[in-house]
C-alpha cells in the first residue's frame, strides 16, 4: 500500500474506532439503567443484565458502524484540510476520488459486516432478547424473594424472610403461611432454612427449615402446636410456558424468511406488507454507508483560513434525520398505508442527490463550499455570540499623587 493510502488509513480508523466506541457505549449505558430497574423490579439475577445487553450489541453496532464511518472520514479530512495538507495533495495531482481510495475500502469491509448484522445475526440477536426478557416476568431464570417483604406463591402459600446470607443458600428468620383447599392452615417459623432443588419434580422445589413452631388451624378445631428440629416445606413453582417461536415481529425475521414471506401469495396482505418494508428499511440503511464517505469529504473541508466545525454537526444531524425518516416510513408501510418502495427509497434518492450535489460543489467547483451558506451565517452568528458575552475590561483610573515638597 502506498505512503498516502497507509497515512490516510491511519487518520480513519483510530477516530472511526473511537466514535463506534463511543456510540455504542453510550447506548448501552442508557439501556443498562433500565435494564437494572427492570431486573430490581422483576427479582431476577443481576446477571442476566449482562447478558441482555449483549444480546442487543448487534441492534446498537448496525446504528454505530454508519455514524463511526462518517465521523472517521470526516475527521480525517478535517485534519488534512486544516493542516494545509490536504491543499499540498491536490497541488501534486491527487484527486478527491483518488484519496478516497482507502476510505472505500472500509466501507465495502464495514457494508458486509452490516450486511450480516442486520439481516442474520440482529433477529436472532433480538429474538434471544425477547426470550430472557419473557424468562425474567415469568420466573423461569429463578425470581428472588425479596428480604424482609411478604412473597405469595401459587396462591396459597405467604412467605417472609428476615435475612438471606452466601447469595441466599442460608436463612434467616423464616416465616410462612400456607393454606389448603381443605380450608386448613398452616403458619410456620423457623430460625435458619435453605432451598433445596429436587429431582423428579422441577416444579417443585423443598424450603427445609431448621428449629421452628407449626401452629395448625383447622376450621372447628383446636390449634396445635408442634416443634420440629427440621421439617421439609414442599413449594409449588408456577408453571412457565414455553416461549413463542422466532418470528413474532418482522425484525426477528432473517434474509430468506423475509423475501419468502413478503412476496408469497399465501400470506395476508398485513404481513406481506410488513415483511416488504422490514426488508427495505434494512436495504437502504445498509446501501447509505456507499455515499457516508462522499457526505464526510463534503462536510470536512471548512473556508480557507478558518477551523470551524460546523461540518461535524451538520453530518450528526443529517444521519439521524435521515434514520428517523426511514423509520417513519417502515412504520407507514408495514401498516399498508404507503408503498415501501416509495415510502424507503424515495427518501433515498433525494438524500443521494444531496450528497452527491454536495461532493460535487466540493471536489469539481474551485473554491466550493457545500455549506458555504451555513457556514458564512455560523460565522456571523459566533461573532455576535462573542460579542454580547465578551466582559468588558474596567477601565484603569489613573491616581494622581501630590508631589512630595522639597
Amino acid at each position: 500500500m502506498p505512503a498516502i493510502d497507509r497515512y490516510i488509513l491511519r487518520l480513519t480508523v483510530i477516530p472511526m474506532l473511537g466514535v463506534f466506541a463511543l456510540a455504542a457505549s453510550l447506548l448501552l449505558l442508557e439501556k443498562m439503567l433500565r435494564l437494572f430497574d427492570f431486573v430490581a423490579v422483576e427479582g431476577g439475577p443481576i446477571g442476566v443484565v449482562f447478558k441482555m445487553l449483549g444480546a442487543l450489541i448487534p441492534e446498537y453496532a448496525s446504528l454505530a458502524i454508519p455514524l463511526g464511518l462518517l465521523l472517521g472520514v470526516l475527521l480525517a479530512f478535517r485534519k488534512l484540510a486544516t493542516s494545509s495538507e490536504l491543499d499540498v495533495m491536490r497541488a501534486v495531482g491527487l484527486s478527491y476520488n483518488r484519496l478516497l481510495r482507502v476510505p472505500y475500502i472500509i466501507t465495502a469491509i464495514l457494508v458486509a459486516i452490516n450486511v450480516a448484522l442486520v439481516f442474520y445475526i440482529q433477529p436472532v440477536s433480538r429474538y434471544y432478547y425477547e426470550q430472557m426478557e419473557y424468562e425474567l416476568r415469568s420466573g423461569a431464570l429463578g425470581a428472588s424473594i425479596k428480604v424482609g417483604e411478604f412473597t405469595t406463591l401459587k396462591d396459597r402459600m405467604a412467605l417472609r424472610i428476615e435475612e438471606s446470607e452466601d447469595e441466599g443458600r442460608r436463612l434467616k428468620g423464616i416465616f410462612a403461611r400456607v393454606a389448603d383447599t381443605k380450608g386448613q392452615v398452616l403458619s410456620i417459623s423457623a430460625r435458619e432454612g435453605a432451598f433445596l432443588a429436587t429431582s423428579d419434580s422441577p416444579d417443585t422445589i423443598i424450603l427445609r427449615l431448621t428449629d421452628g413452631t407449626i401452629v395448625q388451624d383447622s376450621k372447628g378445631n383446636t390449634p396445635r402446636v408442634l416443634s420440629f428440629s427440621r421439617h421439609d416445606l414442599p413449594i409449588d413453582l408456577p408453571r412457565v410456558e414455553d416461549f413463542r417461536e422466532r418470528g413474532d415481529a418482522e425484525r426477528e425475521y432473517i434474509l430468506p424468511e423475509l423475501l419468502r414471506i413478503g412476496w408469497s401469495d399465501n400470506q395476508p396482505e398485513a404481513k406481506r406488507d410488513a415483511s416488504q418494508a422490514s426488508f427495505n428499511f434494512r436495504m437502504v440503511e445498509v446501501v447509505m454507508m456507499v455515499l457516508m464517505p462522499l457526505l464526510a469529504v463534503a462536510l470536512a473541508i471548512p473556508p480557507k483560513r478558518s477551523t470551524s466545525a460546523l461540518g461535524v454537526f451538520v453530518s450528526i444531524i443529517m444521519v439521524v434525520s435521515y434514520h428517523k425518516i426511514n423509520q417513519y416510513g417502515e412504520d407507514l408501510a408495514a401498516l399498508g398505508r404507503f408503498d415501501p418502495i416509495l415510502a424507503l427509497w424515495g427518501p433515498f434518492v433525494l438524500f443521494a442527490a444531496l450528497i452527491l450535489w454536495m461532493y460535487y460543489r466540493v471536489a469539481y467547483v474551485p473554491g466550493g463550499q457545500a455549506i458555504g451558506a451555513l457556514e458564512t451565517w455560523f460565522a456571523k452568528l459566533s461573532k455576535r455570540l462573542r460579542r454580547l458575552f465578551r466582559r468588558r475590561r474596567p477601565r484603569q483610573m489613573a491616581v494622581l499623587e501630590p508631589a512630595a515638597a522639597e
